[in-house]
This record gives structure tokens, sequence and C-alpha cells, in this order.
């Protein structure tokens, strides 16, 4: 019967250390620790040098360790709602590019559509973020107050609230409606219809109100109205009732693209129309479904990489020691495609990205 063998114990080895950093690279250990602090100042040539040595040695900072020390962990919590919508999906991606770049990190909290974020607040709390993005999603006194008084930075996007001390950056929504509304009038419609989103939110409440006061400043009125908020099947449902009417409209706003491209399906594929000719539909958002050719969505577009950068310039203000809670307005365009009767004036720009001004 052969040996036993004594069984091998490897023995894992330590962490790399900043002090191993510093001895290979030649410097001290605050060079290697200003070389991997975002914003601090470190000569290229000692940069060079620490991640040269942090390469051989396969070195990662220790962040946990780095975030006692500071009391910041450079993480910024967001809260979204369901990403069924691409708006959703295309901000995150925005927004995680611009945290990036100013050294930080995204961690993501999901809430339920059209519900307060309160039963997460906890969890927020927990995950010691240096600050909360709050992805249209609602924000009751209760919980800014909390925030405020931990020193939590709130920002809200893709929309707005009452209270004055939260901050937030939204697209040109009353804008946005109005040049839509003068589009159409433009366009020789006479009959109007509005989707709304979650009519409780002052994203859709703006752009309502704004479009069928527009509407009426020129001599019409909605001739149809239906909610959809922001969801897919409930959309499909109001374009069925709407095109089912004795006098359908002939101009359709959707609050948003979303719903817009749900309105085009029903339309084309169970009332045989030809949207562009039969019925104009507009959108608001300009996500890169409503660019595909089955859809060429005319809508009014969001600029948002220039939002999440405004986003990101609060948070850094705000962690700076900033009190001021600023309301930032981006503006946007109207971007001119095949769903939607063309005036005779106002389309400029090349045919991949045509948009519309009122001439007037």
């Amino acid at each position: 019967m052969p040996p036993i063998k004594k069984k091998q114990i490897r023995r894992r080895r330590a962490p790399i250390t900043a002090y191993e950093v510093a001895s290979l690279a030649g410097v001290s250990q605050s060079a290697v620790s200003r070389t991997f602090t975002f914003g601090a100042s470190v000569s290229e040539r000692t940069r060079e040098k620490v991640m040269k040595a942090a390469k051989k040695l396969n070195y990662r900072p220790n962040l946990i360790a780095r975030s006692l020390s500071t009391r910041r962990s450079d993480v910024v919590g967001v809260i979204v709602p369901p990403l069924e919508n691409h708006f959703y999906p295309e901000m995150l991606e925005a927004l995680s590019a611009e945290l990036s770049r100013t050294g930080r990190r995204m961690l993501l909290f999901t809430s339920q559509r059209g519900s307060s974020v309160e039963p997460i607040l906890e969890d927020v709390l927990n995950a010691r973020v240096d600050a909360l993005v709050m992805v249209a999603a609602s924000v009751s006194s209760h919980f800014a107050e909390e925030c405020q008084q931990i020193g939590l930075p709130i920002v809200l996007l893709n929309r707005k609230t009452d209270d004055k001390s939260v901050s937030s950056v939204t697209s040109s929504n009353q804008k946005g409606a109005a040049t839509i509304a003068k589009f159409l009038i433009a366009g020789g419609h006479r009959r109007f219809a509005y989707i709304a989103g979650l009519e409780s939110s002052s994203t859709n409440r703006d752009r309502e109100e704004t479009f069928v006061r527009v509407l009426a400043q020129h001599g019409h009125k909605l001739s149809a109205h239906g909610v959809g908020d922001y969801v897919f099947d409930r959309t499909v449902q109001v374009a069925r009732e709407m095109l089912s009417l004795p006098q359908r409209p002939d101009a359709v706003f959707c609050c948003n693209d979303h719903m817009a491209l749900a309105f085009i399906n029903v339309a084309k594929a169970e009332f045989n129309l030809v949207v562009g000719k039969d019925i104009s539909v507009v959108g608001f958002d300009d996500t890169e479904q409503s660019r595909w050719p089955l859809f060429d969505l005319t809508t009014f577009s969001q600029a948002i990489p220039k939002m999440a950068e405004q986003v990101a310039r609060i948070i850094d203000s705000q962690l700076a020691g900033a009190k001021e809670a600023p309301e930032v307005i981006v503006p946007g365009e109207l971007v001119v495609r095949g769903s939607a009767r063309l005036p005779k004036q106002g389309v400029s720009g090349p045919f991949s990205r045509r948009t519309w001004t009122s001439p007037s």
C-alpha cells in the first residue's frame, strides 16, 4: 500500500499593498494614493511609474478602506422604474458614463411603476451612497426631509417636484409640447388627440397642459384623450378605442415614444392605416427604437447626454458644500421623420436629421 501523502495546504497570499507598489515604483505611498484618487494632483511621470508597478503586481486599491477614511464611497444611488421604456436604459448608459468620468460608480435600485420610493428608503441609506438620483420617480416631502437630515444630496432626473429644496434636471417639456402643437396645426390637422402618461407626474402635466393650451390659442381643442400610464399594453387598448371612434383623430401626441410606438403598432396592424398620411403620430424622447424604419417616429428629442452631464455637475456641487437646489431645463428639438404630415414651412436639416421650428 503506497504511503499516504500529506495534504498540501496552500496559503492565500495577502493582498498587494500600496507600500509594495510604492517600493517597486520608487515613489512614496502618498503618490500611490493620489494616483488612484480621482482629481488628485500627481505628475504624469509619477502616474506612469505607479500604474506600471500596479499592473506588474496586480494591485487593486482598497475602495472600502478608502471610503472609511474619506467618509465617501464614490457611489451614487440611482432609483429607476421598470425598464420596459427604452428611454431609461439609454439614460442610465449616459448617466453611468458621466459619473464614471467624475470618478464615481452607479448603484441601481428599482421602484414599482408609479409608486412612491418610500419602501426602499432603508435599502438606499444602508448602501452608504454619496448621492441619490431619482429617474422619473416620485419623491415625498418625508423622503426628501429624511435625506436632507443625513446630508444626502438628491437629484430628480426627468421629473421635478414643487419642493424647492430638491434639485431636478428635465428636458424642455413645455417648449416641446408647444412645438408639437404648432407643428401639427401647421400640418393642417383638425382632430387632435393626446395620450397621457402617469397623470400625477410633473412630466405629463407640463406636456399635456401646454399642448392643450397652445391648441386653444389657435382655435382648436382635443377631440380625444386617453391615459396610457407610460405602459405599452395600456396604450394599445387606448389606441384601439381612439381609432374605433366614428370621428377618429387625425393627429395624436403621445406623451413619450414608448406609447407612440404602441399606437403605431395598432394603427398599422389592426386598422391598416398609413401612419404619416391617414393619421399623424408624434412622440417625446427620441429613443433608439423611434429611429427604426418600421416606426420612423417624429418626436421631440431629449438631449440625454447633456441631461446626464447636468446631474453629475449638481452632485459635484452639492458634495462640495453648495446649498442651492437648481432646477435645470435642458433644451431639445423636434426631429421630423415619416410618422407625421409635414408642414409647408419650418423643416430644415439633412434628411437623416430633419428638425422643425415654427416660422412664427
